[in-house]
């Protein structure tokens, strides 16, 4: 599954801490990269149904999720599984290396 594609890794982080719906992931991305990273819906939710589809995440059921007088019902949640997180973090490793290589061949952020 490596490398991940960049919105998947971003969705991935995003539910690493919690459950949360599509819009609620797009505002932890924007957040998290200080609005470098801004996922359309579209985007996002391509995403998840692929996400879904390779057992990345789950879909969170009807018992599961927050009481409809406290929520919009409309909403739909998602949690990643054991599956998703140790892909994220193989991706972080893969990435890790990556970014120590490039230190190795000279290259710092400084030149950069």
């Amino acid at each position: 599954m490596l490398p991940l594609q960049p919105a998947v890794f971003h969705i991935l982080m995003a539910l690493a801490e919690d459950e949360r719906h599509g819009y609620a992931i797009i505002q932890d991305i924007a957040a998290r990269t200080g609005g470098r990273m801004k996922l359309s819906a579209g985007t996002l939710y391509r995403s998840i149904q692929r996400m879904l589809e390779q057992g990345l995440i789950t879909e969170l059921s009807d018992r599961e999720r927050p009481k409809a007088e406290l929520d919009d019902e409309r909403r739909r949640y998602y949690r990643i599984t054991s599956l998703g997180t140790a892909v994220a973090c193989a991706e972080m490793r893969r990435l890790a290396q990556l970014v120590q290589l490039a230190r190795e061949s000279g290259f710092s952020a400084g030149r950069i």
